[in-house]
């Protein structure tokens, strides 16, 4: 078991810490929702690495193919995709909204107006 016999999981492993540490530790929202979207992508190779087998054909039944790779992993992770996508474009558009109402899209900016003046209207 070597580094390269598993460098999909290593790499799902490496986007996973990377988005979940640029979404906590940030205080800009920008790049808390960059952070979320490499966090989906490690979701998504995490999901899509064990579906395809070497030398797998798709799911048609024929006596000359012998080994068939699993289509639902690929069929999920198009629906995760689109989910991610309207996630991402959800909370750009409320991050222009935030900007509007505060200034700002700093977290700890908003924090300290929201409680001093409450948002502007």
């Amino acid at each position: 078991m070597s580094f390269s016999s598993h460098y999909g999981y290593w790499a799902t492993i490496i986007l996973m810490v990377l988005g979940l540490y640029i979404l906590i530790a940030r205080g800009n929202l920008i790049k808390k929702l960059v952070g979320l979207a490499i966090f989906q992508t490690s979701v998504y190779l995490l999901y899509i690495a064990p579906g395809k087998l070497i030398g797998g054909t798709a799911p048609i039944i024929a006596e000359q193919f012998r080994v068939y790779s699993n289509p639902l992993p690929h069929v999920l992770i198009l629906t995760a995709i689109v989910v991610g996508v309207a996630t991402l474009a959800l909370g750009l558009a409320l991050v222009v909204r935030i900007h509007e109402a505060y200034g700002s899209i700093e977290e700890d900016e908003i924090i300290d107006r929201d409680g001093k003046e409450g948002p502007e209207a």
